[in-house]
């Protein structure tokens, strides 16, 4: 058995989505006190248990809406599970919608220490490889533009070049990882094959069991919020297979 670096106990994610459009807080209030809000609860994930040892490369599959982003996002700490517990051991490059946190009035400069915050980069180790940041992002001059005039695949080259200048222990990865134009992928999916080649743990979600089959060892499958299959690869293939037949 290998030492396990994420561990996902019990995890249950609720939304409310509210069924009643509120213009405004007073608005809200009297709705609130005269009962006439009305909340539809919408489990994410309902009572999630995975543990993920050292090396693993679990691929997390589903239909839409089965909750697969919900959960890499409680792994990689951008959302607070309802219920349950997640312990993760290493540092994590979670490689999701690349650049949410990016700031638009800020120059793409501003946005590398911000973001890199928020990655949990200390300033120093920023400014070290500031550079190396550049280089890879390929956005020369436009670095000094600020955020809200870079295209959809200026902020995310950016956003990968920041994601990925740690050497992480974990890969956190989501299909949308169609960065850029075709010259640019190669150079992402090469970056990613160098730290598969290290050996490091990787989560990886996609509607493409291909896909899955060609980087993951293990696989889950979620559907409506709930573990209906998990173990090997080929095993969780199977009950893919049929869930979409």
């Amino acid at each position: 058995m290998g030492k396990a670096v994420v561990e996902v106990k019990h995890v249950s994610m609720r939304f409310n989505l509210s069924s009643q459009k509120v213009d405004n807080l007073k608005e809200y209030f009297i709705k609130l006190l005269k009962k006439e809000l009305k909340y539809n609860e919408f489990w994410a994930l309902k009572n999630v248990t995975i543990k993920v040892n050292k090396g693993d490369r679990l691929g997390i599959l589903g239909l839409n809406g089965a909750g697969k982003s919900t959960l890499l996002k409680i792994i990689a700490g951008v959302l607070k599970p309802t219920e349950g517990s997640v312990s993760v051991k290493g540092k994590i490059a979670p490689l999701l919608e690349l650049g949410a946190g990016f700031e638009p009035e800020y120059t793409g400069e501003e946005n590398i220490y911000l973001y890199g915050a928020v990655l949990g980069y200390s300033r120093e180790f920023i400014t070290e490889k500031y550079n190396e940041i550049i280089e890879f992002s390929e956005l020369g001059k436009f670095i000094k533009v600020p955020l809200k005039n870079y295209s959809s695949g200026m902020k995310s080259r950016l956003g990968f070049a920041i994601a990925t200048i740690v050497e992480p222990d974990i890969l956190i990865l989501d299909e949308v990882l169609a960065v850029g134009d075709a010259k640019f992928k190669k150079k992402c999916e090469a970056k990613i094959q160098t730290m598969f080649d290290k050996g490091i743990t990787v989560l990886f979600v996609s509607h493409s069991l291909p896909q899955v089959q060609k980087i993951c060892n293990k696989a889950i499958l979620l559907e409506q919020g709930k573990i209906i299959a998990q173990g090997g690869i080929e095993e969780v293939s199977v009950s893919y297979d049929e869930k979409t037949k």
